[in-house]
């Protein structure tokens, strides 16, 4: 279900031009497609803390299934016979209540279920999905998209839909009823303004400059109000007081760092194949496939390391190979050929199967067991504010040269992608020092 939640994310994007066709919208309409979908999974995410305390797992499951389920027949199945964007928009924001419970919720179950010695591994599975889906989710519409229509992404993920509710009613155990904990109203209004602020902000940063930088401004206000009300209450929403935490905040920013490059690459790569080097859609996620699979693989093996040698190995070694992989595509930012981009990405995707989830995992133990889901919900909620802040300035970048004119448009796309590849290169060094500074032993 996670898995699902995350790709659909960015399998959506690749089928822009389509539906700005058909319902004879602009760009700017139809990127409320990604937009709506984040800004409720970003405001339902940060919540996970109190809804684990207030409710039992299997209920929280099945309300984030069938909320999923629901939203899908919506855009797969009701668009067929009610054509309308509007409908659309409601089931992307059906499908983001969905993800926005399911994904802390696959990471709750793992930390309290799963015994010490294997919480790597499976934490590397949780990675694999999170990491791993939104360089599948292009793949999957490219393929999908050409092979037949847009109504099939939603609808072909339906049936693993199903499956995933029945496997979760079988195997989720039951719990005993939760005391209920007061939900602090003002912390709720807070976190509403906070992402509507930074996610409709950055969504529209190509669009209408003025008006995203202030959007983005009221959502840091409202963040730091939250914060400091977070501060002074006994029972917050989230404690985030554990920022305070310097091993658990470099953690984060190492995390985040890493989100948005992969979901940056998930913009750049599809867009620069078809774009600059004139593949097909399908073709251009066929090149990315290698290092999907890759990435994949080495997820929960990269978390078996993390139990058997300790987190600094696998994270510095996944650290040095993505500033070793964007190293070499900005290098050869302006010609960069298909059989480069696979070779780069394959490397770069090893690099982030080795670290990604073990970032998370060695930055929630050093919290204590009952701030973890606190420090998991700020883990979930970061991953998807790292889809609007990635996409948006990746976008930016590339928008900007190609609006600078004097050549064709291959070449200003390609010019675009190399200086967006060189701001990609900065996080991955922000990345590399981030955890150089808080994974200092194998401990």
């Amino acid at each position: 279900m996670s898995f699902c939640g995350v790709a659909v994310e960015t399998a959506t994007n690749i089928v822009f031009p389509a539906l700005s066709r058909q319902f004879q919208i602009s760009t700017g309409t139809v990127q409320w497609m990604t937009t709506i979908y984040l800004l409720t999974v970003a405001i339902i995410v940060p919540l996970s803390a109190i809804f684990k305390k207030n409710f039992r797992t299997k209920s929280l499951f099945l309300v984030a299934n069938l909320a999923f389920i629901i939203g899908l027949a919506v855009d797969g199945i009701l668009s067929f016979p009610v054509p309308s964007f509007g409908v659309l928009l409601i089931g992307r924001v059906i499908q983001g209540i969905g993800t926005g419970i399911a994904l802390p919720l696959m990471f709750n179950i793992i930390l309290s279920e799963v015994p010490s010695d294997k919480i790597g591994a499976m934490m590397g599975v949780g990675a694999l999905i999170t990491a791993i889906a939104p360089a599948v989710g292009p793949i999957f519409g490219g393929a999908v998209s050409d092979a037949l229509s847009w109504h099939y992404i939603f609808i072909f993920l339906l049936p693993l839909l199903v499956i995933s509710l029945i496997m979760g009613l079988i195997s989720i155990p039951k719990e005993d009823k939760h005391k209920q904990v007061k939900v602090d109203k003002t912390s709720v209004f807070w976190i509403f303004i906070t992402f509507i602020g930074l996610v409709y902000g950055f969504s529209n940063l190509t669009s209408n400059v003025i008006v995203a930088v202030v959007s983005i401004i009221v959502g840091l206000v409202a963040a730091w109000l939250l914060f400091h009300r977070s501060d002074r209450i006994n029972n917050p929403i989230i404690h985030l007081n554990i920022m305070k935490n310097h091993n658990f905040t470099g953690h984060t920013i190492a995390f985040f760092s890493l989100q948005l490059l992969t979901l940056g690459f998930s913009f750049i790569l599809p867009n620069y194949i078809q774009e600059v080097n004139g593949q097909s859609a399908t073709k251009a996620a066929l090149f990315c496939l290698p290092g999907a699979v890759i990435g994949a693989v080495f997820a929960p093996f990269g978390g078996q390391l993390l139990d058997h040698l300790g987190a600094r190995k696998p994270i510095w070694t996944g650290a040095g190979l993505i500033v070793i992989a964007l190293f070499l595509f900005i290098c050869t930012g302006e010609d960069l050929s298909n059989d480069m981009i696979m070779c780069f990405y394959f490397i770069y995707m090893i690099g982030v199967g080795l670290s990604f989830g073990n970032i998370m995992t060695d930055g929630l133990s050093h919290l204590s067991l009952e701030r973890q889901p606190d420090g998991n919900a700020i883990f979930n909620t970061l991953m998807q504010l790292s889809g609007a802040v990635s996409t948006a300035i990746v976008s930016a970048i590339v928008a900007h040269a190609i609006s600078t004119g004097g050549a064709s448009r291959s070449f200003l796309w390609a010019a675009g992608a190399e200086h967006a590849l060189v701001f990609m290169f900065v996080l991955a060094l922000v990345e590399a020092y981030a955890v150089s500074r808080v994974v200092k032993s194998n401990d």
